[in-house]
């Protein structure tokens, strides 16, 4: 029987994941977004508005549509912090952003510009109600979420609340975990901090942001290759710390490129229906999902 998070359950079983833009936050779009082909789907508040009823009405339109084909209650819902995670004291003063996230029963969110390991600390520990103990006074601190916002985020994950907030933990820290905490390392500040912040506990994946990470080397648009080798090297550096701590590496992919990057170690996939086919074959998937059904 299908949890929670199915893009968790993929990674737990060693298979890559494929994402997409959410699009519009409004009921009748999470209605139609129910049967999208993503194993996620990407909220956008980074640089778009921090549209919570918007987002509210969003999960209404999925829970009231699903199952998904595969299953689940809703597609897995990741999203972007408007905040940049600069320093501890910089995530700490927005917190509150996490907090009212995870109330409207999202099952993931990126730290984006995640410069410091203090930083990254701060955010998981944002992320955890206080009662979960794993990986407390082992590089983190005792989790800050609060009782009091766990109602609507219980029917948007089909539980009773005590079954909720038992369940609302981080993967893979947790393994009984159903939330996905992702870092954008995409500029040289991050890079330079990115050994030590993937070793907080608590981080499911990471990226290296080329487009971003160009921009920290001079470069106004270097978004897609061929890269510069000092590009190049901060790819490798974040590629190797993913690995080395057990972090999923996330990267753009294309029909051409997928099974290269799959075979290199990628396993978050940003790109198109067909290159994300052509990776599901690579891996096992094709057949996996009833038809129509793209891993939601």
């Amino acid at each position: 029987m299908p949890g929670i998070n199915r893009a968790v359950e993929l990674l737990e079983r060693g298979q890559p994941i494929y994402y997409g833009g959410a699009g519009e936050l409004s009921y009748e779009n999470g209605v139609e977004a129910t049967g999208r082909w993503e194993d996620y789907l990407v909220v956008e508040m980074e640089h778009g508005a921090f549209d919570l009823q918007g987002l509210k009405a969003f999960m209404n339109g999925l829970v009231d549509a699903g199952p998904t084909p595969g299953g689940h209650l809703t597609p897995c819902i990741v999203v972007t912090l408007p905040t940049n995670g600069t320093s501890e004291a910089v995530m700490r003063a927005n917190a509150w952003m996490v907090k009212q996230l995870l109330a409207l029963g999202v099952h993931g969110i990126v730290l984006c510009h995640a410069e410091t390991p203090g930083a990254v600390r701060a955010f998981v520990e944002a992320a955890r109600y206080p009662f979960q103990m794993a990986g407390v006074g082992d590089g983190l601190g005792t989790g800050q979420r609060g009782s009091g916002g766990q109602g609507f985020a219980a029917r948007s994950w089909g539980l009773p609340v005590p079954d909720y907030v038992k369940k609302a933990d981080v993967w893979p820290l947790n393994p009984e975990g159903e939330l996905m905490l992702g870092l954008k390392i995409e500029n040289q500040r991050a890079l330079a901090n990115v050994d030590e912040s993937l070793k907080v506990p608590g981080i499911a994946f990471a990226e290296w942001g080329p487009g971003d990470m160009g921009m920290s080397f001079g470069y106004p648009d270097r978004h897609d290759p061929p890269y510069p080798p000092e590009m190049i090297a901060a790819r490798t550096a974040v590629l190797k710390a993913c690995k080395d701590n057990g972090v999923a590496f996330l990267n753009g992919v294309t029909p051409d490129n997928v099974t290269d990057m799959i075979d290199e170690g990628v396993m978050v996939g940003s790109g198109s229906r067909e290159a994300a086919e052509i990776g599901r074959r690579h891996t096992g998937r094709d057949g996996e999902n009833p038809p129509g059904d793209g891993g939601s």
